[in-house]
């Protein structure tokens, strides 16, 4: 089965509009499409950056943490062990490659494909959603 990880653009992306891949992705995991891998700090980051008034999300508070409660309960639980640090620019997205290198996902699902390019380092495939949505059933 495909396992990805959600970088936190696409989390807020999917929140933004329900017309785009982004919130597709989410449907299909909530479906068990494919296998999203999840880590307590990563959730953490997805909680803080969707709660910024900035963020362009047009869904209540509460909507939002229901969406994120369920989104966690869908997902494959994944510690973190052995920190990859530093590896891409921004340290947030260390923390996403952590989790993908640690669950053996197969994807990483971003819209910062530059940043988030070493994942293939470790065999790991960088997507857009739009194109991660095209290789589920």
């Amino acid at each position: 089965m495909v396992r990805a990880v959600l970088d936190t653009n696409v989390i807020v992306a999917a929140l933004r509009s329900s017309s785009g891949a982004s919130h597709q992705i989410l449907l299909a995991a909530d479906r068990g499409e494919f296998e999203l891998a999840l880590s307590v700090p990563l959730l953490a980051e997805y909680e803080d950056v969707t709660a910024r008034p900035d963020s362009g999300i047009p869904l209540p508070r509460e909507a939002i943490d229901s969406i994120l409660g369920r989104l966690a309960m869908v997902a494959h639980k994944q510690p973190i062990f052995y920190l990859w640090r530093p590896l891409v620019p921004d340290p947030k997205d260390d923390m996403v490659l952590e989790v993908a290198v640690a669950s053996g996902a197969t994807h990483l699902v971003t819209f910062n494909l530059k940043d988030l390019n070493r994942a293939s380092d470790f065999g790991i495939s960088v997507v857009r959603p739009s194109q991660f949505i095209q290789l589920l059933p």
